[in-house]
């Protein structure tokens, strides 16, 4: 005999999972009202939020930044339980470092010629994006030309036409003292240089994949963006200490949701009196009124394309062609730790890289994959830990590489461009073969690995070409749809058997841990008044 109040199951015990079973636990199961339950295909909560340690520094192998502290539940979270400040280090604990910007070829590049491709791109992004006051006329006829098209489309027609407007000024020749550069090649990769940032920031193997009209509606809060000193999980672990003992269960991985879009509530095996069946890969099974999803978008990608299918019967066409288009990449996170007592020997410290690759005259010894990595730099500013984002294929390229082969292919990219840097000088006159490589020895490797975890399949979405913000509402809305709960034979299917969390759920927040946070909360909250609890 099945209970007689209402099951909730969510599946996932990321932000979005654990914001749910928080709320509804303290809003109605506490009270006996509800039965909440969240099952975990993993062996930790967190989801893609995964604080760690490496070589005793706190450094977050998954979500990083709080994006604006005004009006942040993040923020608000970490404030109240005391979670900002740390005796311990953290990653990027002292902000931003001012950045040495070097080219390929060992070319220390001056801030100006920086600064200003620096300015064209923030201007063209800030346009993009909604947030420029001012109208500009050749970012509006670029735009025009652009509808419908992607990002990438958009910022490389602005290069086109900044190129354009200075092409009286100055000719293309080469820059006096750097080798194999011209004017406009250092331009186009600086520029490049930003685009690859931006890659990380968004996900997007490529921004020709990202649609350009979507980006208008992306919000981030207002404020400075900031780490979390005492960790990302430190939140996760907030929100997870209200429920009780046995709640959470670990090692739960569902491997098919069976509901009633029909109105039947006979399943194969027999009648049962909740509407959802659970299918875990153990071969259990457990039955729900209501599932909340908050599995990432790439195992919805998955699930769809399966010849079995998560979900049985399938999903709807309408929700099926919105997990679709929406986009979803790799961003994955390499840290090497540098031997300190060899760096201590020559008296230097590794700088804020940026680096500037050569877009038409690669170094054929730097390997593909380090070719678009924007900068790579310590985790703070006395640390012997540096940081590296890579994105897209590159970012996969990453995970099946073993250590050895990153200390080479950082190695062979360090000598390319530190060696003649008037940074190193000091080290150079020191070191006694040469190579840049031998002032910085590389003792451990670290990588996150987000690309091929099952229960991943990546990092977070985006809004692809051929996609839009109303996909992303597509993906929130429950099953069955209220226009099918009564089928043709008159029978009733009871409402709101599947709902969807997640970042891949949020129209404006996509994304991000906050977008997690809201989903989480509006799924909860649609349970909470679709049983009037929310006056109790």
């Amino acid at each position: 005999m099945g209970s007689k109040k209402p099951k909730v199951v969510i599946i996932g015990a990321g932000m979005a999972g654990l914001t749910a079973a928080n709320k509804l636990y303290k809003t109605a199961g506490s009270k006996e009202l509800l039965e909440v339950c969240v099952v975990e295909g993993g062996n930790r909560i967190g989801g893609r939020i995964n604080t760690s340690e490496f070589c005793g520094d706190r450094i977050e192998m998954g979500a990083t930044w709080i994006h604006g502290i005004i009006g942040s539940p993040v923020y608000k979270i970490a404030q109240q339980i005391n979670s900002l400040q740390s005796q311990q280090p953290w990653e990027c604990m002292d902000g931003d470092i001012e950045p040495l910007t070097i080219a390929e070829g060992r070319h220390e590049l001056n801030s100006s010629l920086v600064e200003s491709i620096s300015d064209l791109f923030n201007k063209l992004m800030d346009f993009a994006q909604g947030k420029l006051v001012t109208e500009d006329g050749v970012s509006n006829e670029i735009a025009k030309s652009n509808n419908g098209l992607s990002l990438g489309s958009f910022l490389r027609k602005g290069l086109d036409a900044y190129w354009e407007s200075v092409k009286g000024d100055r000719e293309d020749i080469e820059v006096q003292g750097i080798d194999k550069w011209s004017k406009r090649s250092l331009e186009e990769g600086i520029f490049a240089m930003f685009e690859n940032i931006q890659r990380t920031y968004t996900s997007a193997g490529d921004l020709q994949m990202l649609d350009f009209s979507a980006e208008k509606e992306y919000r981030m809060f207002p404020g400075e963006e900031i780490t979390i000193a005492k960790g990302y999980l430190s939140v996760i672990e907030s929100l997870a200490s209200v429920l009780p003992p046995g709640l959470i269960q670990l090692g739960r991985k569902v491997a098919k949701i069976e509901w009633q879009p029909e109105g039947s509530l006979q399943f194969e095996n027999g009648t049962n009196n909740k509407a959802v069946k659970l299918h875990f890969v153990d071969g259990s099974i457990m039955y729900a009124d209501h599932v909340i999803v908050t599995v990432s978008l790439g195992v919805l990608k998955q699930g769809i394309n399966q010849d079995s299918g998560m979900f049985n019967p399938p999903l709807p066409h309408f929700k099926t062609q919105a997990i679709s288009r929406l986009g979803f990449g790799v961003v994955n996170k390499l840290f090497l730790k540098l031997n300190p007592t060899h760096n201590q020997e020559y008296g230097i410290k590794f700088p804020y890289l940026q680096m500037v690759f050569h877009q038409t005259k690669p170094n054929p010894k730097i390997p593909w994959w380090m070719r678009r990595t924007a900068n790579l730099c310590p985790i703070y500013s006395k640390s012997s830990v540096l940081l590296s984002w890579f994105a897209g294929k590159e970012a996969l390229e990453l995970e099946s590489l073993d250590n050895e082969e990153i200390i080479d292919g950082f190695s062979k990219t360090i000598s390319s461009f530190l060696l003649n840097s008037k940074h190193f000088k000091k080290s150079n006159d020191l070191c006694c073969n040469g190579h840049a490589e031998s002032n910085f020895k590389v003792e451990k490797v670290l990588k996150s690995q987000w690309g091929s975890d099952p229960l991943f399949l990546g990092s977070y979405s985006y809004v692809a070409v051929g996609s839009s913000g109303d996909d992303l509402d597509i993906m929130a809305e429950p099953l069955p749809k209220r226009t099918s709960i009564h089928n043709s034979n008159g029978c009733s299917s009871p409402p709101l058997q599947i709902l969807f969390a997640g970042e891949a759920t949020h129209r404006t927040h996509y994304s991000t841990t906050h977008g997690a946070y809201f989903s989480g909360l509006r799924e909860a909250n649609r349970l909470l008044n679709h049983y009037h609890f929310m006056d109790i």
